[in-house]
């Protein structure tokens, strides 16, 4: 397991992976598709809509490659914290500028790993409808490219354990989009570059989730 002060774990997130890949096959029957639109090596990063409370593991068990994902503090608790960060994931502090968490996120991406994010910060309708601008900000300062992610389904009844997640065994659609360039190919990093990032994430966030809907019927 690591410890507070270290990187996060590629051996660890793919720990993670098997985990993930056991639990959500197990307990849910992920559809996934698209797979093959994340690039097979270098930085990456996954921008995810967030509506349940499964997509982080979700995403983990059926990316094609190990995922750390920028999962809130909050989570960090008890057993939990040395859990999530031997499996490679990275605690961030959503109310402050979290310098180790920007630190840990961008080496991820310098070590050609692939980082999750959830940019609409909390769970919600899972619409990309308001973005925060973390999302640009790693996008530009790493050149990484962004896959948009939308995972569907699970909301038709509800679950007996949690609203927050989908019924057991019930069907969950992981569909993958093009990656694309956040930035402007300019290499700025100021303010403005980043609004203009942020607004054309959202455009691409937001049309690839239509697509989903569209391709799943969810």
């Amino acid at each position: 397991m690591t410890d507070s002060g270290s990187a996060p774990s590629a051996a660890g997130a793919a720990v993670g992976r098997r985990i993930g890949i056991g639990l959500m096959y197990g307990l849910w029957r992920p559809r996934v598709l698209g797979a093959w639109r994340v690039p097979s090596a270098g930085p990456v990063i996954l921008a995810v809509n967030h509506s349940h409370g499964i997509d982080g593991p979700m995403l983990m068990g059926t990316a094609p490659r190990p995922v750390h994902f920028l999962i809130k503090k909050e989570a960090f608790v008890g057993p939990l914290d040395p859990f999530l960060r031997g499996i490679g994931q990275l605690k961030v502090d959503r109310d402050a500028a979290d310098r180790k968490a920007i630190t840990d996120a961008l080496g991820v991406l310098k070590d050609g790993g692939v980082l999750g994010i959830f940019p609409e910060g909390t769970r919600g309708e899972g619409d990309f409808a308001s973005l925060r601008a973390g999302l640009a900000y790693f996008a530009v300062r790493s050149g990484a490219p962004v896959v948009p992610v939308a995972v569907l389904g699970g909301k038709e009844r509800q679950s007996r354990l949690s609203s927050a997640v989908p019924p057991l065994r019930s069907r969950v659609d992981v569909v993958f989009g093009d990656a694309f360039q956040a930035g402007d190919g300019s290499g700025r990093r100021t303010r403005k570059a980043l609004d203009e990032a942020t607004v054309r994430i959202q455009e691409r966030l937001t049309a690839h989730l239509a697509e989903a809907r569209r391709l799943t019927g969810r």
